[in-house]
């Protein structure tokens, strides 16, 4: 049996119909200034962290094990950050 799967739903389930938006109406909302500056702060540290994992030379073992730390956390930092909308 096939499932209809809306990615707009007209009628949320629950709470009012601001507060249930969809991952992608999420990412297509517009983001706060904060936000932005946070997004795009993470994603430097990121290509940092991604830049020491992958140098050609070598590197004690701390310095690229907090290189591959650095890289999760900027990213989920980016994540987290481009789907926060204004007005919630």
């Amino acid at each position: 049996m096939k499932k209809n799967i809306m990615i707009f739903p007209e009628q949320p389930i629950n709470g009012p119909p601001d507060n249930n938006k969809s991952l992608l109406e999420r990412i297509l909302s517009p983001t706060p200034e904060f936000f932005k500056t946070l997004r795009n702060t993470g994603l430097i540290i990121a290509a940092i962290g991604g830049a020491i994992i992958s140098a050609p030379v070598s590197l004690p073992a701390l310095v690229v094990s907090i290189a591959g730390y650095m890289t999760v956390i900027a990213g989920v930092i980016s994540a987290v950050s481009q789907v926060t909308v204004m007005g919630e």
